[in-house]
C-alpha cells in the first residue's frame, strides 16, 4: 500500500469508530499487519483508544501491545480499565508482559498479578524476580521440549497441541529423565524422521546455551555470532528455564545502542523526542555540571601560564585550535575503541595492537597537521619559530589525545565500568586540559626564542 492508501484507510477506520460501526472497523483492522495496527493505535487520541478497547478483545489488544515500543506502551495500560489491562497482560507473550511490568511500580505489579489469571500470573512471577538486563529477564518460558525417550510420532502429536502457545517451534529442546537440557532438535529433523525413532537418536548434542544470569549484551553477541533464531537459558544444574528469541535480541540491541548513545552524548539516561523540557534538562544537566567544573579547571590552568601569555600574546590565538584538534582526535579514537569493545573484537593481544595502531595513527595525523599549520602561521604572521612551536604542540597533543581516547575506555572496561561513560564531551574536556599543558609547557620552555 502507498502512503496515501494507508492514510485513507486510517481515516476510514476513525470514521467507523466514531460512527459506532464495529463490524466495519473490525473487518478492516483485524486484517491489518500487527505493526500497522500498533502504528494506527498510537496515533489516536485517548477517546478513540477507549472505543478501540471496547471493540477489541483483550487478546487482540495484546497483539497490538506486543508491536509497540516498550518506551511508549506504559501510558496505554494506565488508561485501560484495570481488569481489562490484566487480561491483556495475561494474553501477551510472557517476556513482553514482564518487560512492561518492570516499568511499573510494585503496587501496580501486585495489583495486576492479583487480578489476572492464576496460570499467567504464576508464569510471570517466575521471570519477574530475575535481575534486570540478564538472560533471565528477557527469556520466555513458552518453548517446546520433549524427553529423550519419546518417539518422533508422540513428539509430533504433542507439538500440535502446544505449538499455538509456543514462542517458536523451529527449535525443539530435549531433556533427560532429570529434566536436564541435553540436546536440540530442528522442526525439519522431526518432520522427516521415521515415526518410531527415538528423539535421542535424532537430536543434536552439540548445544549452545547461556546461564540465566548472563548479561543481555553478551547474549546478543552470542546470537549474532551463532546466527540462532533462539537461544536456550539454563540454571547451574543445566535445567532448561526458557529461551531467548531473535525478536527479543533486536529489542536488546536497540536498547543497548540507545543507552550507549546517551552516554556517548553525556546524557544521564535515554532521551525521547516527546520528553518535556524539564525532563530533558534533568537528563542533560548532571554531566554538563561535571564538565562545567572541568572547564573551570581548564581556565584556571591557562591562568597558571599568565606570564607566558603576557610576554607572547600571540600564543592565545591558537588555544582554540590546539584544544579543538585534541578533542576531535580523542573523540574519533574513542568511537573506534568503544565500538571494538562493544562488538567483542578486542582480545588481550588485539587491544595492544589497537593501542599501537592508534598511537601511530595519531602521530601521522599530528605530523601532517603540524607541518601544515607551521607553514600557514609562517605565511600568515611571518613567524617561523612560532609556527614550529604550534606545529610541534599539535603533533604532541594529537598523539596523546588519540592514545587517551583508546586507553580510557579500555581502562574503564578493566574496572567493570561501561566504556560508553567515557563520553565525547568528557574525553574532549580531558584532552583540552592535556593539550593546554603541552602547548604552554613547550611555549614556556622555549620562551627566550619566542621573545
Amino acid at each position: 500500500m502507498t502512503e496515501q492508501d494507508i492514510e485513507l484507510r486510517n481515516e476510514a477506520l476513525v470514521e467507523d469508530i466514531l460512527s459506532g460501526d464495529i463490524q466495519a472497523f473490525r473487518e478492516t483492522f483485524i486484517d491489518m499487519h500487527p505493526y500497522d495496527q500498533g502504528q494506527f493505535f498510537i496515533e489516536q487520541t485517548s477517546d478513540i483508544r477507549m472505543h478501540i478497547y471496547e471493540y477489541l478483545s483483550p487478546d487482540e489488544v495484546a497483539l497490538i501491545m506486543e508491536n509497540i515500543s516498550i518506551d511508549e506502551v506504559l501510558p496505554f495500560f494506565t488508561e485501560m480499565d484495570a481488569e481489562y489491562a490484566a487480561m491483556v497482560l495475561s494474553d501477551m507473550a510472557i517476556d513482553d508482559a514482564v518487560d512492561i511490568l518492570n516499568l511499573m511500580s510494585k503496587d501496580q505489579v501486585a495489583s495486576y498479578l492479583t487480578i489476572m489469571e492464576k496460570e499467567a500470573a504464576t508464569d510471570i512471577k517466575e521471570l519477574l524476580h530475575y535481575e534486570e538486563k540478564t538472560a533471565g529477564s528477557i527469556m520466555t518460558t513458552e518453548f517446546v521440549a520433549f524427553y529423550k525417550n519419546e518417539t518422533a510420532k508422540s513428539a509430533m502429536q504433542q507439538l500440535k497441541k502446544v505449538a499455538p502457545d509456543a514462542e517458536t517451534i523451529y527449535y525443539l529442546y530435549v531433556l533427560d529423565e532429570n529434566k536436564r537440557f541435553i540436546g536440540v532438535l530442528s522442526l525439519r529433523d522431526l518432520i522427516v524422521s521415521d515415526e518410531d525413532i527415538l528423539i535421542e537418536d535424532i537430536m543434536n548434542e552439540n548445544i549452545v546455551s547461556v546461564s540465566v544470569g548472563k548479561d543481555q549484551e553478551e547474549v546478543a553477541q552470542m546470537m549474532r555470532d551463532y546466527d540462532f533464531l533462539a537461544l536456550p537459558v539454563i540454571d547451574f544444574q543445566h535445567h532448561l528455564l526458557g529461551i531467548i528469541t531473535v525478536d527479543d535480541i533486536l529489542d536488546v540491541m536497540e536498547e543497548e545502542a540507545t543507552e550507549d548513545y546517551s552516554k556517548f552524548a553525556a546524557l544521564s539516561g535515554p532521551e525521547q523526542a516527546i520528553d518535556s523540557p524539564v525532563h530533558a534538562a534533568k537528563k542533560r544537566l548532571p554531566w554538563l555540571i561535571i564538565l562545567l567544573f572541568l572547564g573551570m579547571f581548564t581556565a584556571s590552568l591557562i591562568g597558571q601560564f599568565e606570564d607566558t601569555l603576557e610576554q607572547v600574546t600571540l600564543l592565545a590565538i591558537f588555544i582554540p585550535l590546539i584544544a579543538g584538534m585534541a578533542g576531535n582526535a580523542g573523540t574519533q579514537s574513542l568511537a573506534v575503541a568503544v565500538r571494538g569493545i562493544a562488538t567483542g573484537q578486542f582480545g588481550k593481544r588485539s587491544k595492544w595492537q589497537m593501542l599501537v595502531q592508534e598511537g601511530l595513527t595519531g602521530f601521522m595525523i599530528g605530523a601532517v597537521c603540524g607541518i601544515v599549520i607551521t607553514f600557514v602561521i609562517f605565511i600568515w604572521k611571518g613567524e617561523l619559530f612560532l609556527g614550529m612551536l604550534v606545529g610541534i604542540s599539535i603533533l604532541a597533543t594529537l598523539f596523546v589525545a588519540t592514545l587517551s581516547g583508546s586507553i580510557i575506555p579500555l581502562l574503564m572496561t578493566k574496572l567493570k565500568i561501561d566504556p560508553a561513560v567515557a563520553s565525547g564531551p568528557f574525553i574532549t574536556t580531558i584532552n583540552d586540559i592535556i593539550s593546554i599543558l603541552i602547548y604552554f609547557g613547550i611555549a614556556t620552555a622555549f620562551m627566550n626564542l619566542l621573545i
